[in-house]
């Protein structure tokens, strides 16, 4: 299978020498040189990934990032100049999956590529598995409910989705803003604190102890993750 990558970034030079070592390795390449461009190439061609510029006219890379992630699972490597710890958590709690940082080598762009690719395609054979189990809790996503010691708990929709978007990546760290626009739509003009209530509503629907939960686990200063199913197996 060909995979086809979309290069996002208003500097020619970066994309033409981007374009040469992907076009080796036999991807094909196309490009955008904005962010409405991004936006529109990525919805119609569906690429395989996106090298995405922080830095673009007119639509900026973070909120590109930001627009994509609430429509589709498209993996995103941004390419920035900016190098601080804070701006590389910006971008990976906004759903980049890998970050890297101008001036940059070719091949090492190419070998992340690689890396997320793999990944991504790894991901899409979890995703196909119809439920998710973690100790006494199951997820299950076909049938759109979640199950504790065998019993059905009532959720409500929003409930179900929050529960359900972090089940889908155990372990990973969520942040408030992020589920706020998985949940409620990119749309939702409320504040995100808002999922802190319907987390807490959650907790005492499946926590034996809500003060002191064992599934939805509190990430300080990002936000929140669901706790990863090797991690049962250890307690």
């Amino acid at each position: 299978m060909q995979h086809t990558i979309l290069v996002v970034d208003d500097d020619r030079k970066i994309v033409d020498l981007i374009r040469i070592y992907l076009e080796k390795e036999r991807y094909q390449v196309i490009i955008a040189s904005d962010g409405p461009q991004a936006l529109k190439l990525a919805r119609q061609k569906q690429p395989s990934l996106i090298i995405l510029d922080w830095m673009l006219p007119s639509i900026d890379g973070l909120d590109v990032c930001r627009i994509l992630r609430a429509e589709c699972d498209i993996p995103i490597i941004m390419l920035t100049a900016r190098s601080t710890e804070d701006d590389k958590l910006l971008g990976l709690n906004l759903g980049a999956d890998d970050y890297l940082t101008k001036p940059f080598s070719p091949r090492e762009l190419v070998a992340r590529v690689r890396v997320v690719l793999r990944r991504a395609s790894q991901q899409k054979e979890d995703d196909r598995l119809p439920a998710l189990r973690l100790g006494d809790l199951v997820v299950d996503f076909d049938a759109h409910e979640a199950r504790l010691h065998n019993t059905v708990v009532r959720l409500t929709p929003k409930e179900f989705k929050l529960l359900e978007t972090l089940a889908r990546e155990p372990g990973r760290a969520f942040s408030r803003a992020e589920l706020v626009t998985r949940v409620f739509g990119i749309d939702y003009e409320g504040f995100d604190r808002t999922i802190d209530v319907h987390l807490m509503n959650l907790r005492k629907k499946i926590e034996p102890f809500p003060d002191q939960p064992i599934y939805l686990h509190t990430v300080y200063g990002v936000g929140y993750k669901l706790r990863k199913e090797k991690e049962y197996e250890d307690s």
